[in-house]
């Protein structure tokens, strides 16, 4: 994941570093962390190595903006959570969450293509996204209630 992490920087115009690499290589195979999760897991990774360029929570905080905003990775924002990223980036897929244990799954676009629904109104605006959430149970949430009222 190393050299793709620095290809991938470099292809987006910013510098391949440790620090970089290293929130990169965290997301990989865990879509949706928060900056929390990603603050632990990288501090078990790196525990006693001393390559990992010392990274501070702002330094993290600043690390995800960076890699935000250079859209490599993506901030979802769901309603009552933190804000959680992922490495899912340029398909227009949008998000499943459980009100209940607070999973989050993708879920592709029906269309495909952006923004997949128009307003009713415009004013004034180029609409070029829609960020779409549906909100419900998992089923293991279902499961617990069903249980819970038996």
């Amino acid at each position: 994941m190393d050299q793709v992490a620095a290809d991938m920087l470099r292809a987006k115009g910013l510098r391949s570093t440790v620090q970089r690499r290293t929130v990169l290589a965290a997301l990989q195979g865990h879509p949706h962390s928060t900056a929390a999760e990603l603050e632990s897991r990288i501090g078990i990774a790196m525990a006693g190595k001393t390559s990992s360029g010392g990274l501070s929570r702002q330094g993290l905080y600043n690390v995800l903006d960076d890699l935000t905003q250079a859209e490599l990775i993506r901030c979802i924002e769901p309603a009552g959570s933190p804000a959680r990223y992922e490495l899912r980036v340029g398909d227009n897929h949008h998000h499943l969450v459980c009100r209940g244990c607070g999973q989050i799954e993708d879920i592709d676009c029906s269309t495909g293509r952006a923004p997949c629904l128009e307003p009713f109104e415009h004013k004034g605006f180029t609409i070029d996204e829609a960020e779409i959430i549906w909100w419900g149970l998992c089923g293991g949430c279902q499961s617990a209630r069903q249980a819970a009222d038996h």
